[in-house]
């Protein structure tokens, strides 16, 4: 037998480390090759790392959250024959141990200050996924239920009682994971959150529960993301109403003819056309800005960012020289970009080059919004909800689809002047959409 180490790989465009955001093994696991066995995080996107043998897992690199250099140990599999590397020796392991405590709560025993090699530690910290083993087997055990059926007063430190009681919780209906049944606060945490509290003393009883969620990940990364641009950048913004009504019906006449023979055309395709046309007046908009060196790059390709909801957060997929593709062209990469997005396939190159973004939240979206810069752009097009509501016309009130939109920009390299311009531009194009020259 052997020991086989699997490093964190080269993902190229220079990453020099990624972040740790999910386990797909526990150690003794029989892991194939190719079977996935972690997920990193880097500053783009979220990569599968496989196995590239068949063995039993050994040793774990690390713990949800943690950053890994590239060719750093990210885990160990003992297989058949020869292996590449030797076993991780206890000094380099900063292993957590899950005790009990005299309350009979589980916690968890932190390694001693001169052990070394911090980041490689199993991912058992996670006391409440520690004790789920402990807590099914003993429900599997009715013996175990046995004098709570009889009225016998169950095990409880005197800490789980009193939150029993405060919560208006029968703790003889708690199934305990301690010795002898003995009901700890995990147990408790567990009965609330099964919909369990059928002993509550009123329905505005006190919810004492404090849930921690660790920030990691691509939650992590937007939380970045966005802290950087506000930090950087004084947004201005600006928002101006638009009569959707002529590209409404543009858009319905188009589907209707090539409905099932070409992608169904939504908004996105058109406000993408009104952008290629309003930079082209207009380059200083289509730019990122080197804050840092104090350098504006101004770029003839429009490169379009389309912020994109997952189910891991916020993906801004990025539309490639869309000033040189026709509106069903923009359509159907927009539709290919977010799908790949969703299901987890999107590539690297897929998410990074953007000028310019635009951010909609769809039919849920307000009647304003003051959307947050991609940084180091220096504009975003935000879409709003659309609604029909009564426009004058100079002689009567007609139905017209209105929607408002909210562009921001970086004000230290535009001016409100041309912020302003930029937004009448748009609005002009979409309020006439025979100007954007459309194909098909």
């Amino acid at each position: 037998m052997g020991i086989f180490t699997i490093r964190l790989p080269d993902i190229g465009e220079g990453i020099a480390e990624a972040e740790l955001v999910e386990w797909h093994v526990q150690l003794g696991d029989h892991v194939k090759e190719d079977d996935l066995v972690a997920v990193v995080m880097t500053d783009k996107a979220a990569v599968d790392v496989p196995s590239s043998v068949n063995g039993t897992v050994t040793w774990l690199g690390g713990e949800i959250g943690d950053h890994i250099a590239v060719g750093e140990r990210l885990i160990q599999i003992e297989v058949e024959g020869e292996g590449n590397d030797s076993p991780v020796s206890e000094n380099e392991t900063d292993s957590a141990e899950v005790v009990e405590n005299e309350e009979g709560d589980v916690e968890t025993s932190k390694p001693s200050e001169n052990t070394i090699g911090a980041k490689n530690v199993a991912p058992t910290v996670d006391t409440r996924s520690a004790n789920v083993r402990t807590r099914s087997e003993f429900k599997a055990n009715p013996k175990n239920m046995a004098s709570r059926v009889n009225g016998a007063k169950p095990l409880a430190a005197p800490s789980v009682r009193a939150r029993a009681k405060e919560e208006g919780i029968d703790l003889r209906n708690v199934a305990g994971t301690g010795p002898a049944g003995r009901v700890s606060h995990a147990d408790l945490n567990d009965f609330i959150e099964s919909g369990g509290m059928v002993h509550r003393r009123g329905a505005h009883s006190k919810n004492t529960k404090i849930k921690d969620v660790k920030v990691i990940g691509m939650r992590r990364k937007i939380a970045e993301k966005m802290a950087l641009s506000k930090s950087r950048i004084p947004h201005i913004t600006i928002v101006e109403e638009v009569d959707m009504t002529e590209l409404e019906e543009l858009r319905a006449a188009l589907n209707k003819k090539h409905n099932g023979t070409r992608v169904k055309l939504t908004l996105l395709p058109f406000m993408m056309r009104a952008i290629v046309e309003a930079v082209r007046e207009q380059p200083e908009l289509n730019a990122r800005y080197d804050d840092d060196a104090g350098i504006v790059h101004q770029f003839g390709s429009v490169n379009i960012g389309i912020a994109t909801q997952t189910d891991n957060g916020l993906n801004v997929t990025v539309v490639q020289h869309a000033e040189a593709a026709n509106l069903w062209d923009n359509a159907e990469k927009v539709t290919e970009l977010a799908e790949a997005a969703r299901d987890g396939t999107i590539r690297l190159e897929d998410l990074t080059g953007g000028t310019i973004t635009i951010t909609s939240l769809g039919a849920l979206g307000a009647i304003a919004t003051t959307p947050i810069i991609n940084h180091p752009e220096v504009a975003i097009v935000g879409i709003n909800k659309m609604q029909t509501r009564p426009m004058w016309d100079g002689q009567q009130f007609q139905p017209c689809k209105m929607m408002n939109i909210s562009c921001s920009f970086d004000h230290r390299v535009i001016d409100g002047w041309d912020a302003a311009v930029f937004v009448q531009k748009i609005k002009s194009l979409l309020e006439s959409p025979a100007m954007l020259f459309v194909e098909g």
